[in-house]
């Protein structure tokens, strides 16, 4: 089912509100930005702005972790506490999902995540996540995948386990309740 890429005013609203104390409740996660600046950006951009909201329906309180010195961009990144509620229980993308005999889940991570208008963390931007909190500790994220490995059906995932951040491999096909995507955004 295909629905509008368009916020109402009052979704737009409601999302610059959660958007705005999360900001504000998590200030060490950007120390030197700006909430002004930011919510020009945010509310210029209505792409942008209805993949936030994505980010938020889904559960992943996406929050701006920094900003692109060179193209400007603020990046965002989902900073839920575990890997986002609505957004697990996925295999890794579309080969792996149609390569199931049985049992598929609903949807693949990377298809939901380019419906969505975001991208999966990369190795390290799920690492430098990690520096700014304690993230899936119950949990676990699948993270972009280089070619390579996903050639010879593997995908990658991370977690936080004993104070350490883990990257497994998996089977691309395979999907856990407790396994998601967590994803970036640059507004």
């Amino acid at each position: 089912m295909e629905y509008p890429k368009e916020l109402t005013t009052d979704q737009a609203t409601k999302l610059i509100t959660v958007l705005e104390g999360r900001f504000h409740r998590y200030i060490s996660r950007h120390e030197n930005l700006q909430w002004e600046k930011l919510r020009v950006k945010i509310e210029a951009n209505k792409s942008k702005l209805w993949s936030l909201y994505e980010m938020e329906r889904t559960g992943g309180e996406p929050d701006v972790i920094g900003l692109d010195q060179i193209s400007g961009e603020y990046i965002f990144i989902d900073c839920s506490p575990e890997s986002p509620k609505e957004r697990r229980s996925l295999c890794y993308d579309r080969a792996a999902l149609e390569s199931r005999k049985e049992f598929k889940p609903v949807n693949n991570a990377i298809d939901m995540a380019q419906a969505m208008g975001i991208k999966l963390l990369s190795e390290i931007q799920y690492r430098e996540l990690q520096q700014l909190g304690v993230f899936d500790t119950k949990t676990s994220t699948w993270i972009s995948t280089p070619p390579e490995i996903r050639e010879l059906g593997g995908a990658l995932f991370c977690d936080r386990r004993y104070n350490t951040v883990f990257t497994y491999h998996n089977g691309a096909e395979s999907y856990y309740a407790a396994r998601g995507f967590r994803g970036v955004l640059r507004v």
